[in-house]
């Protein structure tokens, strides 16, 4: 008697340990996104340390979506730099051609997870390329990036954006206001 197949199912902690791995692998560290987000956050809440930039970051990284958009990511860059892609779009990741957009719209799919002020702050910081930003756009550095800088940016500012919205609901909260659970 044939067995009934199961359906396609993976380990969501695989994929969660996979995507820190993989950041890891290409240099990238939690604090050096934590300082972004530091960056783009505490002209609002002075108060902001680093530790909750760091567990902001790390709840992001935590989202499926986010994941599948890191090792999408990070897999198109490694195998630009292996030569595996089409001729054409090789050329494009390789060189991060100005007007090949697909990596802003993978890095969109991460903020588009905590809204609009997820979107603005990664316009900014995407224009003004701080801290870990400036390396990953260093193409004398030798790996190609295309999609990691635009996906550490996008990482920085949904971790911003958790902030904002955390900290209006612990306003709320302290006024004794009804609110809305803000952990997400």
């Amino acid at each position: 008697m044939e067995q009934a197949k199961q359906p396609y199912s993976l380990n969501s902690k695989k994929v969660a340990d996979a995507t820190r791995s993989w950041l890891h692998k290409r240099g990238i560290k939690i604090e050096e996104i934590a300082e972004l987000v530091m960056l783009l956050q505490q002209k609002y809440y002075p108060e902001l340390t680093m530790e909750e930039c760091i567990h902001n970051v790390e709840q992001v990284l935590t989202k499926r979506e986010v994941q599948n958009a890191v090792l999408t990511g990070i897999q198109l860059d490694l195998m630009a730099e292996q030569g595996q892609l089409i001729p054409e779009l090789q050329d494009m990741i390789e060189h991060d051609e100005g007007l090949y957009g697909v990596d802003e719209i993978l890095a969109f799919s991460i903020v588009n997870v905590y809204g609009s002020i997820g979107f603005t702050n990664y316009g900014y910081i995407d224009k003004l390329k701080p801290g870990v930003l400036e390396r990953l756009n260093d193409k004398s550095l030798g790996p190609i990036n295309t999609f990691l800088d635009d996906i550490v940016g996008a990482v920085a500012a949904s971790a911003s954006s958790r902030i904002a919205h955390r900290k209006q609901a612990e306003r709320e909260k302290a006024r004794g206001e009804d609110t809305l659970d803000a952990e997400r």
